[in-house]
């Protein structure tokens, strides 16, 4: 009888046992935060009578979880996802803990995926990786049906934290622009406060963390936000200090995409940021010396190009299959090109300029099937070929990645970067590539053919020549002309943001309005999800059509931090190359919308609205105005009345920098004109 009731004392003890476990692996299952889970996972490790393998289970699953949360390197398991199309917890398929791997599993594939331009590009492998990551997320929501972060990756938006009411009297305009600033500021102050380790990373790697900027640039480039410009010149200054970096270009040897973000990534937007530092300046002029010494030459044609697509500080791959020129070079010499533009240095000028005749050359020839007036995506080294050994002109085959350097490739940058040749050199050769290009876009926009266009052909050119209308909108703010206009009223949506009449304005407000809710939901899918940081902001891409489910999510928007960089500062393509911001705001970007309608070198127009209840000071670099006397003043749009007495100015340089006042909950018009034009508000 003792040891009957001696066994029913046992069974009961090892059912409380399981009922403990089952509890603790549920809730833990069901936290939407890793620092719950891990809390309640060590509960569950140190429960007294667990069996050896479910302990030994137990403590790879908190070793995993304090991984995933603290790894230095967030992306520790690419390369075995990458290989296995999984990761292994060592974990059994029966024990009570599996369906929390395949929450952590899950999640490894879907970043990989995006991360991976070959598995991303390829239809077949990224439905293997997808597929999958669905069917694993499916089986946590089956176990732990409260967890939003895994309904936030089945396609359920979750609500951001952070809510930005209407405040009475804004503009739906300046609402939507506002609320989109702050969600972007509260995603990046998130990395900064987050993911900063003592050396400066971020946990992507120096070379995915020096593209962070790219998407910070609204705020970091369109204001002044102390916080987030420290951040900048943090990382900057540490990377450039480690010691591949040391003589100015990395010591790796590898293709220019990659090789050229150590420095251009960092570089650059320390000289938006600290135009006058002479040691930024200094590493622009190293990155025009190293072109000029030792990348490029003259080839056969006697023209100046770059060697290669591999390249280091020190050496030059000139192995045939790698030795051609891209559209993507100027990335190499991004900064140096920035002070160009800003000095009008002459050497510089004769550098650049050499190396750009030869795209002019290749862009007129009709060689290997190209057809004329079309830019190549590369130019062979030494004979100055079109393309690169590969049969097609169009797919140089240089690099290991498809499709990185095949046609149109980072055709912008070099659009944008013949456009500030001529715009800087004064000379028209330098718009013939444009010109053509924007010619064969048109005709094909008029009467686009009605069979699929055959790879190379100028109709599949034409197809794929969106891109250009931002480079022509550019020149449409310089020049002043309408030679582009026809093509920019069919092709492009970048003149709207800065038109004045309700068709415009009405699309700039959907514009800003599918911007906000992207970032009104998912909001840890821009920060603690995040595995590479050089896609922080791809997450929505998941829910587009054939991704995570065969058909589109279109709650599901993306946000558009190229809009709001234009919106704020006028310019009407990015800053990466030849840009054109007529302002900084040197305020935070906190309970402010700024929206720039008008500029030109004699004048310049703003809407504002403070979202504060308070007179709020202000200050204003203006960067696009000829030499000259100004008069700005603010107005209140609904009366006209000025809000203060007249500035007068004087522009005697590159920057100005001006100081106003903004009245409290009122759209305001900033005009600044010239004390000539006084009489007429600019249009």
């Amino acid at each position: 009888m003792r040891l009957v009731l001696l066994l029913g004392i046992a069974v009961c003890a090892l059912g409380a046992e399981a009922d403990r476990v089952t509890e603790l692996v549920r809730q833990a299952g069901n936290a939407d935060d890793e620092a719950t889970r891990l809390e309640l996972l060590k509960k569950l490790q140190a429960l007294p009578g667990l069996d050896a393998e479910l302990k030994a289970e137990a403590d790879r699953m908190v070793a995993g979880v304090e991984r995933w949360t603290g790894s230095k390197k967030l992306d520790y398991f690419g390369r075995e996802v990458s290989r296995t199309r999984d990761f292994d917890f060592k974990v059994r398929k029966d024990s009570p803990l599996y369906p929390l791997t395949c929450l952590y599993r899950a999640r490894m594939l879907v970043w990989v995926t995006l991360e991976s331009g070959g598995i991303i590009g390829n239809e077949d492998l990224r439905r293997q990786f997808l597929d999958k990551a669905v069917e694993l997320l499916k089986a946590a929501r089956a176990a732990f049906p409260d967890n939003r972060i895994v309904r936030m990756y089945l396609g359920e938006p979750l609500p951001a934290p952070k809510q930005y009411p209407a405040v009475e009297g804004a503009p739906e305009w300046a609402a939507l622009l506002r609320e989109n600033l702050e969600r972007l500021a509260d995603i990046i102050i998130w990395w900064i406060e987050h993911r900063v380790h003592p050396d400066g990373q971020y946990g992507g790697g120096w070379g995915d963390d020096c593209e962070m900027w790219r998407w910070w640039v609204p705020v970091l480039i369109g204001f002044d936000d102390p916080k987030i410009t420290a951040a900048q010149a943090r990382f900057s200054n540490a990377l450039m200090g480690l010691p591949h970096m040391k003589d100015g270009y990395t010591t790796a040897v590898y293709d220019v995409e990659h090789t050229a973000e150590d420095s251009a990534d960092v570089i650059t937007p320390m000289m938006h940021l600290e135009p006058d530092n002479p040691v930024w300046k200094a590493r622009a002029l190293r990155l025009a010396e190293l072109m000029e010494k030792l990348w490029t030459g003259r080839n056969q044609r006697g023209f100046l190009q770059f060697k290669s697509t591999y390249f280091s500080v020190s050496k030059v791959d000139e192995t045939p299959q790698r030795a051609c020129d891209t559209v993507y070079h100027p990335r190499a010499v991004q900064p140096a090109l920035l002070l160009w533009q800003r000095s009008g240095d002459k050497r510089l000028g004769q550098l650049f300029t050499s190396w750009l005749d030869t795209w002019v050359d290749a862009a007129a020839r009709s060689e290997r099937g190209k057809p004329a007036g079309i830019i190549p995506s590369a130019i062979h080294w030494p004979d100055g070929a079109i393309g690169g050994l590969s049969p097609d002109w169009w797919d140089p085959r240089n690099h290991s990645e498809a499709g990185l350097y095949r046609w149109p490739s980072a055709m912008p940058m070099m659009a944008d970067t013949l456009l500030l040749a001529w715009h800087t050199s004064g000379s028209e050769r330098f718009l013939q590539p444009l010109r053509t290009m924007a010619a064969i876009r048109l005709k094909w926009l008029k009467a686009p053919p009605k069979d699929q266009a055959a790879p190379g052909s100028e109709a599949w050119c034409a197809e794929k020549l969106g891109f250009l209308a931002r480079t022509l909108a550019k020149h449409k703010l310089l020049s002043g002309t309408g030679e582009f206009d026809e093509l920019l009223v069919r092709d492009s949506r970048a003149l709207a943001r800065f038109g004045s009449d309700d068709r415009a304005r009405a699309a700039l407000v959907a514009a800003l309005r599918d911007s906000a809710e992207a970032l009104r939901v998912n909001f840890p899918g821009y920060t603690s999800e995040v595995r590479y940081t050089d896609r922080v902001l791809r997450f929505p891409a998941l829910f587009g059509r054939n991704m995570m489910f065969p058909d589109a999510i279109p709650a599901i928007k993306t946000p558009n931090p190229s809009l709001l960089y234009s919106a704020v500062t006028g310019d009407p393509g990015d800053c990466g190359y030849f840009p054109l911001a007529a302002v900084r705001w040197l305020t935070p970007p906190r309970d402010i919308a700024a929206l720039v309608t008008a500029r030109s070198a004699t004048h310049f127009t703003a809407e504002l609205f403070h979202f504060g209840d308070a007179p709020r000071p202000m200050a204003a670099e203006l960067y696009l105005l000829s030499p000259g006397r100004y008069v700005l003043e603010v107005v209140q749009a609904d009366s006209g009345a000025a809000t203060g007495e007249p500035l007068a100015f004087t522009v005697s340089g590159p920057r100005t920098r001006v100081a106003f006042r903004l009245p409290p909950r009122k759209t305001c018009v900033l005009r600044v004109r010239g004390q000539a034009d006084s009489a007429q508000p600019p249009q």
